[in-house]
């Protein structure tokens, strides 16, 4: 039988495609590099743009018979001030600055800030960050349609620069009309996550799945210090989540990044979500044929944290060497996971079982697989959650997700250790043994007389009835 290509890593990589990427030739050189996920941007790009992107996966999908996933990044709320008379601005710290609702062009003096919410929810004390974070403000007076400010850090301003606000939850949904009409446009065109941006509350998520209405998973994008603080209700709401730490940086200090960064993997881990982290990875390649030896680190240190999957933004999307960026991003990934040291960190992190019974099961098809040396666990899944839960154990023998849904095996792309495949429907515990047994050959995982371990939920066809578990051997 000839052998079908896999991954020798455990660790995802998701590429954002865009001007430099978009190509049949190159996304099919980024796959073949090592990205298991693409990502298409909403915040650039035309419908028209992102719809061939899409049939451009679909078609190396079918090339090279192996599911891709795709994630639909969403922009979010945009909060911007306006415009300038002559363009930009230089402001000094311990100035005043006004910022107001009146259209009218600013100078150094004042400028529009076209957001009543902001207005309204303002408090004396509070900062402001613009440009990311280059320059900060702090609230002195307020009116309803105005903010008087001390410059704290000054600079450069120019028009249309972002605004951040870390101090108050906004009253602004996650999702604006843009966003809605994007995912209008995408959804019937067959994507497996939604990247939702500006989450702040678990309601966020929720208006986001209620739109989804299951045409594809919710990715919750942790970006604002007002997301951290409700963690564990937008855990329990979102399909996967992302590590967003180019706002999160804004928003937070520098210092507690990291700190987040691992309370999230933690977290998410804990509850058995795919976890991503993102943002400025491997960015001195978007001009270098070649990382820093600092962002080397940074993508092993999520992999040591036990991420699903790491992200390329700009790297794989407009940067000079997208595929050479994926190819490195596969290259650490791959040394760091032979490491002793990352097993032992993985093995350590490793969760508790919850107390039900496809926890159970999962959890001991972990141990008998490692107690026998078996090639793989085969983990016959109809909605996805009998593979999440296998890999959530992050086993030390790959974990095959056999599923007759692709859609499902297309979101098991972005999890951690699973080589998803669209397999038959099967009926009984029979067939589904002699379908696992058969597609671990295939798939080049096991030969005739080694052993894989087989979980499935009977009666077949059933979502959430993981309760069986059977050692066969080829």
């Amino acid at each position: 039988m000839t052998e079908r290509m896999r991954r020798h890593r455990r660790t995802k990589i998701i590429a954002t495609l865009g001007p430099a990427s978009s190509t049949p030739e190159m996304i099919l050189q980024l796959f073949q590099a090592g990205a298991d996920v693409f990502r298409l941007n909403f915040s650039h790009g035309a419908h028209a743009d992102h719809a061939a992107r899409i049939e451009m996966i679909r078609a190396v999908e079918r090339k090279t018979g192996r599911p891709i996933g795709i994630l639909a990044d969403v922009q979010g709320p945009k909060l911007r001030v306006g415009t300038f008379q002559s363009g930009r601005v230089q402001l000094q710290a311990g100035q005043t600055f006004t910022l107001d609702m009146n259209p009218a062009p600013g100078d150094t003096r004042r400028v529009c800030l076209p957001h009543p919410e902001i207005m309204a929810t303002a408090e004396i004390g509070m900062t402001l960050l613009l440009d990311d974070g280059k320059l900060r403000l702090r609230v002195l007076r307020k009116r309803e349609d105005q903010l008087l400010t001390e410059i704290l850090n000054g600079g450069m301003l120019s028009d249309h620069k972002g605004v951040n606000i870390p101090d108050v939850v906004l009253p602004i949904p996650a999702l604006t009309e843009k966003d809605r009409a994007d995912l209008a446009f995408v959804l019937p065109l067959g994507i497996d996550y939604i990247g939702l941006s500006f989450v702040q509350r678990p309601e966020d998520v929720a208006e986001a799945k209620a739109l989804a209405a299951g045409r594809a998973a919710v990715m919750a994008k942790l970006e604002k210090p007002q997301a951290l603080d409700n963690l564990d209700a937008i855990l329990a709401l979102a399909d996967a989540v992302m590590v967003a730490r180019g706002d999160l940086g804004v928003e937070l200090p520098p210092e507690e990044v990291p700190i987040a960064q691992k309370r999230i993997i933690r977290a998410a881990q804990q509850r058995g979500k795919p976890v991503v982290v993102a943002t400025q990875m491997l960015e001195s390649m978007i001009s270098a044929p070649a990382p820093t030896r600092a962002e080397a680190s940074d993508v092993a240190t999520a992999v040591f944290d036990g991420a699903d999957a790491v992200m390329l933004s700009a790297e794989s999307a407009a940067g000079q060497y997208p595929r050479e960026a994926v190819n490195m991003m596969d290259r650490i990934i791959t040394r760091v996971e032979r490491d002793e040291d990352w097993r032992r960190e993985i093995d350590a992190k490793r969760p508790a079982p919850e107390k039900s019974s496809p926890d159970a099961i999962a959890a001991a098809a972990v141990q008998v697989a490692h107690t026998i040396g078996a090639k793989a666990i085969a983990a016959l899944t109809e909605s996805g959650a009998t593979a999440l839960r296998v890999a959530r154990e992050k086993p030390d023998c790959p974990v095959l997700g056999l599923t007759a849904n692709i859609g499902v095996a297309r979101r098991l792309a972005a999890v951690w250790g699973v080589h998803a495949v669209q397999a038959e429907i099967v009926h009984s515990m029979t067939q589904a043994i002699d379908n696992a047994k058969k597609i671990a050959q295939i798939e080049g995982f096991a030969v005739k007389g080694e052993e894989i371990v087989v979980v499935a939920g009977v009666p077949f066809g059933q979502m959430g009835t993981t309760n069986t578990l059977r050692v066969t051997r080829l």
